[in-house]
């Protein structure tokens, strides 16, 4: 099985992905932040280090399936490949963050791998509006994260909303992060996983 964990800035992806993982026993796979090369100078200067970050997204994200597919294991992942293709990449292309030759040149690398890459077996969307999130973001208190523009998230938010929208790779289950408090209510967390069962159920069916 391959869950895949996907939601904006702060709505609790990486949170969910360690309380699956040890539930139902399956390898996690996270988000590379803290050893991000680009992370910093991202927030400080997007304009100069969009295409370089969202390339190393892509090629750390790409490392990560494909050892998925060799391996046969369970996993749950952190952030997904398609989320750096239709939602990162064309929001800072709009926003003027990434010049239109990087944008192009970046898709046309997205495509061509992703071609290769087998979708998740169900898709974990985290919703939240943007001051939950931002509340999120201030609570886990990374310093990087304080340099994150209002418009950027909420500009991040409509493109998730969008994507989800349309989305028809595979099975999707929508969490609402502002009804389900899964980081620190047990019962939350024991709701979220009782629908994700039952999405497992309809699997096998």
């Amino acid at each position: 099985m391959y869950i895949a964990i996907a939601g904006n800035i702060g709505s609790g992806k990486t949170t969910l992905t360690q309380q699956l993982s040890k539930h139902y026993g399956y390898k996690p796979l996270f988000e590379s932040t803290d050893n991000n090369p680009y992370i910093n100078s991202f927030y400080e200067d997007m304009r100069r280090w969009s295409f370089n970050i969202q390339i190393y997204f892509l090629h750390t994200r790409v490392r990560q399936l494909l050892e998925i597919q060799k391996e046969y294991t369970n996993v749950v992942q952190d952030r997904t490949l398609y989320e750096d293709a239709y939602i990162f990449a064309p929001n800072l292309h709009e926003m003027g963050l990434m010049n239109t030759r990087d944008f192009e040149n970046y898709m046309q690398t997205f495509e061509l791998i992703s071609s290769f890459i087998q979708p998740p077996d169900l898709l974990v969307y985290l919703r939240g509006d943007v001051p939950s999130l931002i509340r999120q973001i201030q609570h886990r208190g990374r310093d990087y994260e304080n340099a994150i523009r209002l418009d950027y998230l909420t500009s991040l938010n409509s493109r998730y909303e969008s994507w989800i929208s349309g989305y028809d790779k595979g099975k999707l289950l929508i969490i609402d992060i502002n009804e389900l408090n899964f980081a620190d209510k047990m019962e939350d967390l024991g709701e979220v996983i009782n629908r994700i069962d039952a999405e497992f159920n309809n699997l096998f069916v």
